[in-house]
């Protein structure tokens, strides 16, 4: 077995094993508030930690998770797609559905929130949406690094260089769907539609969604943009669009991420984006170097001597 196989492998059984204690304690708890919500921030830092771990255990590289920044016209492009293919689901919802509007009481509730409840559409366009889109996405990307260091970073790479990107996206999207199930099918992970019609819609969102990460991982040659993107995700659909919308009938097989919506507008954009550009195969990863890799590790001593000549 090739060190790539034995690193997917052994980053799968460490994630899942890893992630067994906070899912039990939400599970326990049937909400993802459980421990003020330290709990879930717990749980997605466990794809880094085994990401970590694995690279701990088989001697590889950390360098290889993909740590620099430039070129910074990636991260720009990440904070602005999910409101690119979020904004527009919840707007069809609003003029389709009726009485599904709400942003007005997500303004009352901000402007409450910063102490101005008589003002709330001023508290929230000068003070709570601006803070929103700053501060919020510092400590939204505190925890989305944390999966996106593994899934991305560690992941990822090794499945596309081993199978492809067409293969590798849909496989890493497939597993990433499946590590949320506990949440959405034991917990309160969901919107209230029939768990059948959340988990489908759901499933089909993160593979699609996995499509554009994986496009910008491979882009970028960097697990930031995947960052910045999952934290926009769920900063904008969760803690803003979300909020604005009324969580109650017709809405909720349209909005969020577990209406048919979002399955859409996430899988056009993954097919813009590799339909116009597809990424070159990251070449610290390609089959050529993943098997060098292995080589050098077997015998170092080989691998000291090419880097000398």
């Amino acid at each position: 077995m090739t060190l790539t196989s034995r690193g997917i492998l052994t980053y799968l059984l460490l994630v899942f094993t890893l992630s067994l204690g906070p899912y039990l304690l939400v599970i326990h708890a049937q909400h993802l508030s459980v421990g003020f919500g330290l709990v879930v921030g717990v749980l997605m830092w466990m794809p880094a930690t085994a990401a970590c771990l694995t690279c701990r255990i088989l001697g590889i590289d950390i360098a290889s998770l993909g740590w620099n920044w430039r070129p910074v016209r990636f991260e720009v492009l990440a904070y602005v797609l999910p409101i690119l293919y979020a904004l527009p689901v919840y707007i069809a919802c609003w003029m389709l559905v009726p009485h599904s509007y709400a942003f007005p009481a997500f303004a009352s509730q901000l402007g409450t929130a910063f102490g101005f409840p008589g003002s709330p559409l001023t508290a929230t366009f000068l003070l709570g949406l601006p803070v929103f889109a700053t501060f919020g996405i510092v400590r939204s990307i505190a925890s989305a690094l944390g999966e996106e260091i593994g899934w991305r970073g560690f992941l990822l790479p090794r499945l596309t260089g081993r199978f492809g990107w067409r293969i590798g996206c849909l496989i890493s999207g497939c597993i990433w769907a499946v590590w949320h199930y506990p949440l959405l099918l034991f917990a309160d992970y969901n919107s209230g539609t029939p768990k059948a019609f959340a988990l489908t819609c759901f499933t089909l969102m993160v593979i699609a969604d996995a499509y554009i990460l994986g496009w910008l991982r491979l882009r970028s040659k960097s697990l930031w943009p995947c960052a910045m993107l999952h934290a926009t995700h769920n900063l904008f659909i969760q803690g803003i669009f979300d909020r604005s919308t009324v969580q109650s009938g017709r809405a909720l097989y349209i909005t969020t991420e577990f209406g048919f919506g979002m399955v859409i507008t996430t899988a056009i954009t993954a097919f813009i984006l590799w339909r116009n550009s597809k990424p070159e195969q990251d070449s610290t990863l390609s089959e050529a170097a993943l098997s060098a890799e292995d080589s050098e590790r077997l015998n170092p001593q080989a691998g000291a001597g090419a880097r000398d000549r």
